[in-house]
C-alpha cells in the first residue's frame, strides 16, 4: 500500500497535464504514487498520458461525475494512508510534499492540510482558491489568509506560520484516507464548488483539526474549468453554500443565518444586475435559491447525522463577525485587519 496517493482529477485537461504534470512527477514520485482519474475526457488526455507519462496510474471513470463524485469514485479504488487531491493546473515545487506528510505523521489529531497557494501568473501573490488557508464568517461567506472576496494580497511572508483553519483548498488537499472515508467523502450532489469546505467543516465538527502549512509552496492557475463570471459557477456556489450551511450549522444558529442569507443573496443578485449589468449571474442566484429550496429535504438525514455526531460545539475558525460588514463598511481588505 502506498503511503501517499496523489490523485489528479482530469476532464479534457490535456493542455494542463502536458504543462504541469511534469513538475508533479519530478518533485513527488519518490514520495508518492501519482494517479490521474479521468472523468470520461473527449480530448487527447488519455493518449497523452499513455504515450508521455507511462509511470502515472490511470483510473478511468465512465462519465463526467464532476469534481466531488469524480474524486469519490476514484479514491474508492485506491488504498493509501493519505489522499492528496491535486488540481491539474498546479505547478509544485521542490520539497513541497515532505512538510505536509511529516506534519500529518506527527500530529494524529490533524485530519487534513494544504500548502501555501500562490498565483502562477503573479508569483508573489496569493491565489484566490485557497491562499494560505480558509475560514467562514457568521453567514457562511468563505475567506482566506491572503484573500477577502476579490481582494488578493501579495505574499510578503505575513502568513508564513502554520495555522489552524476551517477549510483547506480542494486545489491541493492532503487528507487522511480513513477519515475521508469515515465521513463519506465529498458530497457528490454538490457536483463542484464548496465541496471541500463542506468536507472540512464536517471533519472539523468531529473534533479533528485542519491546517495550512506555508513551508510547502505551490502555484495555481485557477479558474481552469469555469471562469469566475460563469453563471453556472455562480449557481453552484450559491446553491452549495446554502446547502452546506443547512447541513452543518447548529440549530441555535440555523434560522437566524438563513433569514439573513435570504436578504443578502437577493441583494447580491440585484447588485449583479444593476451595478454590473450581469443578467446571467442575476438569474443564477434566483435559480440557486429555488434549487436549494427544492432539494433541502434531501439533506435532512445528513443534517441529523452531522448534528448528532458533532463533537465541537464552537469552532473558532468560523468567525462570529460579518465579512460583508468588515469589508464594505469598515474597509478592511486584508486578513490581518479583521477582528
Amino acid at each position: 500500500m502506498p503511503k501517499t496517493a496523489i490523485v489528479i482529477l482530469n476532464w479534457n485537461g490535456a493542455k494542463m497535464l502536458r504543462q504541469y504534470l511534469p513538475s508533479v512527477l519530478q518533485y513527488s514520485r519518490d514520495e508518492a504514487t501519482v494517479y490521474v482519474a479521468d472523468n470520461a475526457s473527449t480530448d487527447d488526455s488519455l493518449e497523452l498520458l499513455r504515450q508521455h507519462f507511462p509511470e502515472v496510474q490511470l483510473i478511468l471513470l465512465e462519465k463526467n461525475w464532476g469534481f466531488a463524485d469524480g474524486y469519490n469514485k476514484a479514491l474508492a479504488q485506491i488504498d493509501a494512508e493519505y489522499y492528496l487531491l491535486l488540481n491539474s493546473d498546479i505547478e509544485v515545487t521542490h520539497h513541497w510534499l515532505t512538510p505536509l506528510v511529516e506534519f500529518m505523521d506527527s500530529h494524529p489529531d490533524v485530519a487534513a492540510c494544504q500548502p501555501k497557494l500562490l498565483s502562477i501568473f503573479e508569483r508573489d501573490k496569493f491565489e484566490y482558491a485557497g491562499a494560505c488557508g480558509g475560514y467562514l464568517d457568521r453567514y457562511g461567506y468563505p475567506f482566506c489568509r491572503g484573500r477577502l472576496f476579490e481582494t488578493v494580497e501579495n505574499d510578503d511572508g505575513q502568513y508564513d506560520t502554520p495555522a489552524e483553519v476551517l477549510w483547506a483548498t480542494g486545489a491541493a488537499l492532503l487528507v487522511r484516507a480513513r477519515i475521508y472515508n469515515n465521513v463519506g467523502g465529498l458530497d457528490g450532489r454538490f457536483f463542484a464548488h464548496n465541496e471541500e469546505i463542506d468536507l472540512c467543516w464536517r471533519i472539523r465538527l468531529l473534533g479533528y483539526k485542519i491546517y495550512c502549512l506555508p513551508d510547502s509552496v505551490i502555484y495555481h492557475v485557477g479558474g481552469g474549468t469555469l471562469p469566475k463570471s460563469n453563471p453556472m459557477k455562480t449557481f453552484l456556489n450559491f446553491r452549495n453554500n446554502l446547502t452546506m450551511l443547512y447541513k452543518c450549522l447548529p440549530q441555535s444558529e440555523l434560522r437566524h443565518v438563513m433569514r439573513w442569507r435570504w436578504w443578502l443573496d437577493y441583494l447580491a443578485a440585484w447588485e449583479m444586475l444593476l451595478l454590473k449589468r450581469n443578467l446571467g449571474d442575476f438569474r443564477a442566484v434566483y435559480r440557486a435559491r429555488r434549487a436549494f429550496k427544492r432539494w433541502r429535504k434531501d439533506f435532512e438525514a445528513d443534517r441529523r447525522q452531522i448534528q448528532q455526531s458533532r463533537v465541537e460545539k464552537e469552532i473558532p475558525e468560523q468567525r462570529r463577525f460579518s465579512l460583508l460588514w468588515q469589508y464594505y463598511a469598515k474597509g478592511r481588505k486584508r486578513f490581518s485587519d479583521l477582528p
